[in-house]
């Protein structure tokens, strides 16, 4: 597996594995596939594993601590706080407070039976705390040792900025593919400019690039992207158009949609890791391959063609308000 840098020097492999489909929000579960896929991800060389404490709420990380348990030396681990969750599941709102970031810090060390965490995210930006308080607080955990490297996710450029002054950012995490590229405008310059490693979840359009979703029967009762605007009626089917064009390209190369889509978004920079999710081994060994697809300057063109900004129909998430914040 190859490695890339996030921020001066957290090394991880070049592609991660997202976590939080094994629990929540992508249909059914079954811990015991998600367990192996963990596994064989790291006997795949994937040492970086993407958790936050709101998924499940709060299965995901001890799911992900029984999987890691006896071999937490070969994982960079990875989880979140912010959008804090009552036990039932409902959503309490978004927490930056220094009291709530030490109270959550310590929940999710017990839930992953880890000593550390090598990359703790703010996982919303919250507007009703500056946003100097929440990183000193986080600050002053890596001081005792709890975690190892500070990032944010979603969060706008001038909160980037204001993060990095109080502590050094080493990530930013936001969506990132081809049918999502607002990043390029001002977040990914941003991030470069300081030297930040950049973390683009959901690589895969939510898994519609993969080209498996033809209609929204395709999708579990529960699962929420039937909720999701590009997964809506007209902005469904125009989706579907941008999908064929991958589909199409894929097959001249002779990979798989997924493997193109990947290939694409670690084309853009040494500084981008994507961490596709997954919850089955058998998705998981397709997404690996990506890691060795190489694209012609033609086929980059004609990706850039397909999918320019914006091209996507729909808005990422039903109430964007929550982001770029």
């Amino acid at each position: 597996m190859k490695t890339r840098t996030l921020g001066q020097n957290l090394e991880i492999s070049a592609l991660g594995l997202g976590c939080m489909g094994m629990s929540e929000f992508y249909g059914t579960a079954d811990e015991g596939e998600a367990i192996a896929t963990i596994h064989r991800a790291l006997e795949l060389g994937i040492t970086f594993l993407d958790t936050a404490d709101m998924y499940g709420p709060f299965t995901n990380e001890k799911l992900v601590g029984r999987a890691i348990a006896d071999r937490r030396d070969q994982v960079v681990l990875a989880t979140k706080f912010g959008n804090q969750r009552a036990e039932d599941g409902s959503f309490l709102g978004v927490n930056g407070s220094p009291e709530y970031v030490r109270q959550a810090c310590d929940a999710s060390l017990a839930r992953l039976g880890v000593e550390h965490i090598d990359l703790y995210y703010q996982h919303r930006v919250d507007l009703d705390t500056p946003i100097e308080e929440t990183v000193g607080a986080r600050k002053e955990l890596v001081e005792a040792g709890k975690v190892r490297h500070l990032g944010l996710s979603e969060a706008a450029p001038a909160t980037i900025r204001r993060a990095h002054a109080v502590h050094p950012i080493t990530a930013l995490q936001t969506e990132y593919s081809l049918w999502t590229r607002d990043p390029e405008d001002e977040i990914l310059p941003t991030v470069r400019e300081l030297g930040i490693g950049f973390v683009a979840y959901s690589p895969l359009g939510r898994g519609f690039l993969s080209g498996r979703i033809k209609s929204i029967a395709d999708l579990d009762d529960t699962d929420f992207r039937r909720r999701g605007p590009r997964f809506q009626g007209e902005n469904f089917e125009r989706n579907l158009d941008l999908v064929a064009k991958v589909e199409e390209i894929a097959g001249e190369k002779g990979v798989t949609p997924s493997q193109l889509a990947l290939a694409w978004v670690l084309s853009r920079g040494e500084d981008i890791v994507p961490i596709p999710g997954t919850k089955r081994v058998e998705y998981l060994e397709e997404n690996v391959r990506a890691v060795d697809v190489e694209l012609s300057g033609d086929e980059l063109r004609r990706l850039e063609e397909a999918f320019p900004k914006g091209a996507a129909a729909g808005d990422r998430y039903p109430d964007m308000s929550m982001v770029n914040r």
